[in-house]
């Protein structure tokens, strides 16, 4: 069984930014892809970015792009959001995600095991 915990989220002004973390526990976590996806109150939730197993291969929603990182850490069984330049519609719970293998696209049903989520606000 695999246990996601997300952190660093909170109440960011408008260009702002945040960092969050993911530590994952369990033995897997070096083996398979991590993601991170979002929703928003009355949307559905969405994809925010993918990375592979080693790092070398990472994947954006357009929506974040040029402003979002992903990384991760497989040492420290952890994978980071970088957010810069928030905008409110930014606001939404994000949460991470591990992949059912080394390298995974957007779908969520490529996703085994999710965290409880972490809170992001951007006001304007």
């Amino acid at each position: 069984q695999v246990q996601l915990v997300e952190s660093g989220g909170g109440l960011v002004q408008a260009g702002g930014s945040l960092r969050l973390s993911c530590a994952a526990s369990g033995r897997t976590f070096s083996r398979n892809a991590m993601g991170w996806f979002r929703q928003a109150p009355g949307k559905e939730r969405e994809f925010v970015a993918v990375i592979s197993w080693n790092g070398a291969n990472t994947d954006y929603a357009n929506a974040v792009k040029g402003r979002f990182t992903i990384s991760r850490d497989n040492a420290a069984n952890t994978v980071y959001l970088q957010m810069n330049s928030l905008k409110p519609e930014d606001t939404a719970v994000y949460y991470c995600a591990q992949g059912t293998m080394a390298v995974v696209g957007r779908a969520s049903s490529s996703y085994r095991y999710w965290g409880q989520g972490t809170q992001v606000t951007v006001s304007s």
